[in-house]
């Protein structure tokens, strides 16, 4: 199947007292992780790293093993576009997020809370995979 847009993110966290997961709120109102589009050229790890750098911030490192793709098909001026989104997994070195423009909120949140909070099912799909991922590695 080709696709109309193909995106990169991750599922952040951070690892201090409590493991955390970073999300952001978007203005049209839902919870999700960073991502954007991959710009010609891009291979998706490079285009997450740089869209979590610009929706945070924060210079993260992509732990290797994790990979997991979502799709579905959004209306955008009345035309279905159908998207993949990449997501890796990602270590933050701190908490302290600089939020770009095109977010209203952010939250470090616990397993749960944050599976709570995502607004999308394959969101969670995705947290949840993260998250037992992340239990089989020696602490990170």
């Amino acid at each position: 199947m080709s696709f109309d847009e193909v995106s990169a993110g991750a599922v952040v966290f951070y690892r201090g007292d409590a493991l955390e997961y970073l999300l952001l709120h978007y203005p049209a109102g839902h919870w999700d992780f960073p991502k954007g589009n991959i710009e010609p050229g891009e291979t998706p790890e490079k285009a997450a790293l740089r869209e979590i750098k610009e929706e945070t911030g924060l210079d993260v490192e992509l732990l290797p093993g994790f990979r997991e793709e979502v799709e579905y098909v959004y209306m955008r001026e009345r035309r279905r576009i159908r998207k993949k989104v990449i997501f890796f997994l990602a270590k933050a070195p701190t908490k302290e997020v600089r939020l770009s423009w095109e977010h209203i909120d952010y939250a470090w949140l616990p397993f749960s809370q944050a599976l709570a909070r995502l607004t999308y099912d394959s969101s969670r799909r995705v947290l949840a995979k993260a998250h037992r991922y992340l239990s089989t590695l020696p602490q990170t």
